[in-house]
C-alpha cells in the first residue's frame, strides 16, 4: 500500500467527516491520488464515463426507481394495504403483520428499502398509531425492519450494483433473493407475534368474507407487477434491464389508466423525484468506479486474497468474518458505498476459496440491508424519524428485537447456501 493511497484514504474520510456526500469524497480523493502518482487527472472522468455508459445493466436502476415511485402514488398503496389487512389483519398484533406482508408485496415492485419506508411505511404507521392502538416507537421500528426486505426480493437495485462489480448474473441473483426475503418476513412476523402476545396488543376486527373477492380484485393488477417482471426475465422474453423498462411502463399504465391514481402534474413530480434519485445514485456509482480503479491499481484485492490464503480460512469462517465486518461497517457507511467499494475487495478471496458468487451476493445484500437499521447511521431510522417524528431513542430500543432475528436469518442463509441457491438451480444455474 503506497503513501499516495494512504493519503487518498485520509482525504476520503476527512471530506466525509465534514459532511460532504460520499460520492464527492470518492471523486476528490481519487483525483488527489492521481495527482500524487503523476497520472493524467482526466483519467478520473474517463473511468467514470466509460463505466457508466458501457454498462447496459445500470439502466435498470433509474427504471426501477421510476416504477417504485409510481407504485407508491395515489390509491395503489391503499388498495394493497387493504388486501394485506384482509389477509393477516385478524391476528393479534395484526397491523404489525400487515406491515411485514405489505413490505413483502412492495418488495416485488420497488427494489428500494427507502422507497418502501417512505411510501407505504408512512401510511401503515398512521394506521397503527390511530387511536393509540400501537406505540409510535413500535410502529416505526417494525416499519424500518420490514423495509429491509425490499431490496432482497426482486427487483433489487443493490443486487444490480453487486452484479456490476462481480460480473454475476442479475437473473440468478434475483432468484436467489426470493427465499431469503421470505425467511426475513417469517422471522419478523414471529417476533411481532411474540411482542403482541407479551404486550397484549389489540386484535383487529376480521374483514368479512363477502368483501374479500372485491378487495382481491382491486389489488390484483398491482400484485401482478412482480409476476410480469419475473416471467419476462425467466421466460426468456427480456433481459433484466428490459424487464425494468416493462415494469416502469406497466406501473405508468396501471397508475394513469387502470387506477387513475396520478394526474399529469403528479406524473411530472414523480419523474422529477426519480431523476433526482437516479442522479444521486449515478454520482455514487461514478465515484466508486474511479475509486475501484485506484484500489485495483494498488493490487489490494489480490493482497487481501493472499493474506487470507496464508491464514488458511475455511469458506464458512471467511463468510462469518465478512458478515461481522459488514455489520460493523453498516453502522457507519451506506449500503451503496459498501457494495461498490468494499465488496470488490473480497471477491478475489471468494473465488480463491470456491465460494459461490450468487450465494455471496445475496448474503452481502441482506447484510447491507440490515445495516440500514443499525445505529448510529441506520438511514431507515432517520427517514422514518423525519416522516413521523418518532423519537429516535424509542425507535432504536424497539428495533433491537427485530435486528436480532434478522441477524439470525442472515446466519441461517450464510451457513446454508442451498437455501439461497436451490431456486436459481431449478432455472438452470450450475453453481
Amino acid at each position: 500500500m503506497s503513501v499516495a493511497f494512504i493519503i487518498c484514504l485520509a482525504v476520503l474520510f476527512g471530506i466525509s467527516a465534514l459532511g460532504a456526500p460520499i460520492a464527492l469524497a470518492m471523486i476528490v480523493s481519487s483525483i488527489a491520488y492521481l495527482g500524487m502518482v503523476g497520472q493524467d487527472l482526466a483519467l478520473a472522468s474517463e473511468q467514470i464515463m466509460q463505466g457508466l455508459y458501457t454498462s447496459f445493466i445500470l439502466l435498470a436502476v433509474p427504471l426501477f426507481i421510476i416504477a417504485a415511485n409510481i407504485m407508491n402514488a395515489g390509491t395503489i398503496s391503499d388498495r394493497l394495504l387493504n388486501f394485506c389487512v384482509a389477509v393477516v389483519g385478524r391476528f393479534r398484533g395484526g397491523l404489525g403483520h400487515v406491515n411485514v406482508v405489505a413490505s413483502l408485496i412492495f418488495s416485488g415492485m420497488s427494489g428500494s428499502a427507502i422507497a418502501d419506508a417512505a411510501g407505504i411505511g408512512k401510511i401503515i404507521i398512521e394506521m397503527m398509531t390511530k387511536n393509540g392502538r400501537y406505540p409510535l416507537g413500535f410502529a416505526a421500528a417494525i416499519t424500518a425492519a420490514s423495509a429491509t426486505i425490499g431490496p432482497v426480493i426482486p427487483p433489487s437495485i443493490p443486487m444490480v450494483m453487486y452484479a456490476l462489480v462481480s460480473d454475476t448474473s442479475v437473473g440468478y441473483l434475483f432468484l436467489g433473493g426470493i427465499t431469503p426475503g421470505f425467511l426475513m418476513g417469517v422471522v419478523l412476523m414471529v417476533m411481532v407475534a411474540r411482542i403482541a402476545k407479551k404486550r397484549n396488543f389489540a386484535v383487529e376486527a376480521p374483514t368479512p368474507l363477502r368483501e374479500l373477492p372485491k378487495i382481491t380484485i382491486n389489488a390484483f393488477p398491482a400484485l401482478m407487477m412482480p409476476v410480469i417482471l419475473l416471467f419476462g426475465i425467466y421466460g426468456g422474453a427480456t433481459t433484466p434491464t428490459e424487464a425494468a423498462a416493462v415494469a416502469a411502463t406497466y406501473a405508468v399504465l396501471l397508475a394513469a389508466i387502470f387506477y387513475r391514481a396520478i394526474s399529469l402534474r403528479g406524473t411530472y413530480t414523480i419523474l422529477s423525484d426519480s431523476a433526482k434519485s437516479s442522479a444521486a445514485v449515478g454520482l455514487v456509482i461514478g465515484g466508486a468506479l474511479i475509486f475501484n480503479y485506484i484500489v485495483a491499481s494498488e493490487n489490494i484485492p489480490n493482497m487481501m486474497a493472499s493474506m487470507l490464503r496464508s491464514i488458511d480460512l475455511s469458506p464458512i469462517a471467511f463468510l462469518l468474518m465478512v458478515n461481522l465486518i459488514l455489520l460493523l461497517l453498516g453502522c457507519i457507511l451506506d449500503a451503496t458505498t459498501i457494495l461498490l467499494v468494499i465488496i470488490p475487495l473480497f471477491l478475489p478471496a471468494c473465488r480463491e476459496l470456491g465460494i459461490d458468487l450468487v450465494h455471496f451476493g445475496v448474503v452481502v445484500v441482506v447484510n447491507t440491508m440490515i445495516g440500514l437499521i443499525t445505529p448510529p447511521y441506520g438511514i431507515l431510522l432517520f427517514v422514518i424519524n423525519g416522516l413521523t417524528g418518532a423519537p429516535m431513542k424509542e425507535m432504536i430500543t424497539e428495533v433491537l428485537p427485530f435486528l436480532f432475528v434478522l441477524i439470525l436469518a442472515l446466519l441461517i442463509m450464510t451457513l446454508m447456501p442451498d437455501l439461497v441457491l436451490w431456486l436459481p438451480r431449478v432455472f438452470g444455474y450450475l453453481g
